[in-house]
């Protein structure tokens, strides 16, 4: 059997040596952090708790799938809560909307919103249904070296025009919304791969579906618990996980592989390679590739966040687990982030308060707010010199939308774009790696494949992208890519 080294063990990484271990591989996983998760991860502060990555699980038959083969289910290692409503979305008119779990009383609240507009939110929800239907057994059903590898996989015509992919998303969302709200209800979605809906896919109203009929989960005691329980999953299986340990190269010849070799010197052999690093950092420093990197280059880059992470004194009305409060204008925020390069004046602002839901995450009576709002890549703004100023513009449109936190405030901390590069290494403090901005941004992200033998990538600088169940899949396709090239060698 293979000897199997991954680099990095984020939730792609762990995927992969899960799936690796359970088909009879030895396997080690070699990790820069402390601790197991990448950007799965929680931060505390007093007796403030905050998941400062992934705040919902979507697709959680995917980490039941992976923690199959390992003789386990998501809901034997952790305790996923389904929320109701998924999200309260809030406009500066004054409306709101709760998108509600049950699909019905979600078309409700549409037509409480928009009177008339239930039956296109309907429709947008089936549209979804069906994107989703053909995606899962197209796009996610393998890597994507081409465009052929997509072709070859579908049934027909019909579903390459199922899936939408030539026309933007929020060309999608007018075709059925005639309430500009809604309109930027269907755009945000685009965010969840770091993206614009001018410029991302159609293919991605497919995501409120997913989140409508398959629920938006929390875990109990925060999402970043995942984390911790795929980690005792992997040592419990017989992985190797070698914490605070720093790969400096890859190892390999002109055609394969050989192995890794560790800070201090340390050589460590392997017939097989996964990166769970970003793809700029494997071709630019692991293992040398200008060829590599050039194309890793041309794939666009997802954006970035800004966000503050809020202890707060006492309890705020009508507030959710997780919440939206929309820009008044979608495409000068938009513009701001892809075009013109700067921190939106008037960004929407996401805020997570996981107490709402598990008390455990904040002392009695308080609550803990993380505020997170879509930036530019690192490199486009100063931010040792923007981040106190940029702190302060949002505490002051929170306080615009009624949430004034001035006096109650009993800690406040920020995490920039220079933050989440210098962490997780993330190119341009990019969230979800690559984004989905164009036509053919599917087909630039980094192969799973790399140039030598024995080489692959996982998580979302590579195939299909970022997010949790994302990159889980990921990790399943390359194991069974892995699997699949022994047999042949």
């Amino acid at each position: 059997m293979a000897e199997a080294v991954v680099i990095g063990g984020g939730v792609g990484g762990m995927a992969a040596a899960i799936r690796l271990r359970a088909a009879g591989h030895d396997v080690m996983i070699v990790e820069r952090n402390e601790v197991l998760g990448g950007k799965l991860a929680a931060q505390s502060i007093g007796d403030f708790t905050f998941d400062t990555g992934p705040s919902l699980l979507t697709l959680p038959e995917v980490f039941d799938d992976l923690l199959a083969t390992a003789g386990t289910s998501l809901a034997d290692v952790v305790e996923p809560v389904r929320l109701d409503p998924i999200c309260r979305y809030r406009w500066g008119d004054g409306s709101s909307f709760d998108h509600r779990a049950s699909a019905p009383d979600a078309v409700a609240e549409v037509d409480r919103l928009s009177p008339g507009s239930g039956p296109a939110f309907r429709a947008y929800l089936d549209h979804g249904r069906r994107v989703w239907e053909v995606s899962r057994r197209t796009f996610f059903a393998g890597p994507m070296e081409s465009p052929v590898d997509l072709v070859r996989r579908m049934q027909g015509p019909s579903d390459l025009w199922a899936v939408d992919p030539l026309r933007s998303l929020d060309a999608r969302a007018r075709s059925h919304f005639a309430d500009p709200r809604l309109v930027q209800w269907a755009g945000r979605y685009a965010t969840y791969s770091g993206s614009s809906p001018y410029a991302a896919p159609a293919t991605l109203a497919c995501i409120p579906w997913i989140e409508q009929s398959s629920g938006a989960w929390y875990v109990r005691g925060g999402v970043a618990g995942l984390a911790d329980a795929l980690g005792k999953v992997v040592a419990g299986i017989g992985v190797e996980v070698r914490n605070a340990t720093e790969v400096e190269a890859v190892r390999a010849d002109d055609e394969a592989v050989r192995g890794v070799r560790l800070a201090g010197g340390e050589t460590v052999d392997a017939d097989v390679v996964v990166a769970n690093v970003d793809a700029t950092h494997l071709y630019a420093d692991l293992l040398p590739d200008q060829q590599a990197l050039r194309r890793v280059l041309r794939a666009p880059v997802s954006s970035s966040g800004f966000a503050l992470l809020v202890g707060v004194e006492g309890r705020t009305d009508h507030l959710a687990h997780h919440n939206i409060a929309f820009s008044s204008d979608e495409a000068v925020e938009f513009a701001d982030i892809f075009e013109r390069r700067q921190p939106p004046g008037d960004p929407t602002l996401y805020v997570c308060a996981s107490a709402v839901t598990d008390p455990s995450q904040a002392p009695e009576g308080c609550e803990n707010w993380f505020v997170l709002v879509n930036v530019p890549p690192a490199s486009a703004v100063d931010w040792d010199a923007e981040a106190e100023p940029y702190r302060d513009h949002l505490l002051e449109r929170l306080a615009r939308w009624g949430w004034d936190l001035g006096g109650r405030i009993r800690s406040i901390e920020v995490i920039t774009p220079l933050d989440i590069s210098k962490r997780y290494r993330a190119w341009q403090g990019s969230i979800y790696g690559t984004s989905s901005n164009g036509r053919r941004a599917a087909f630039l992200r980094p192969s799973n494949r790399g140039p030598r033998r024995g080489l692959y990538l996982v998580g979302g600088s590579s195939h299909p992208g970022g997010g949790l169940p994302l990159v889980a899949i990921s990790g399943a396709i390359v194991a069974a890519m892995v699997e699949a090239d022994l047999l042949h060698r």
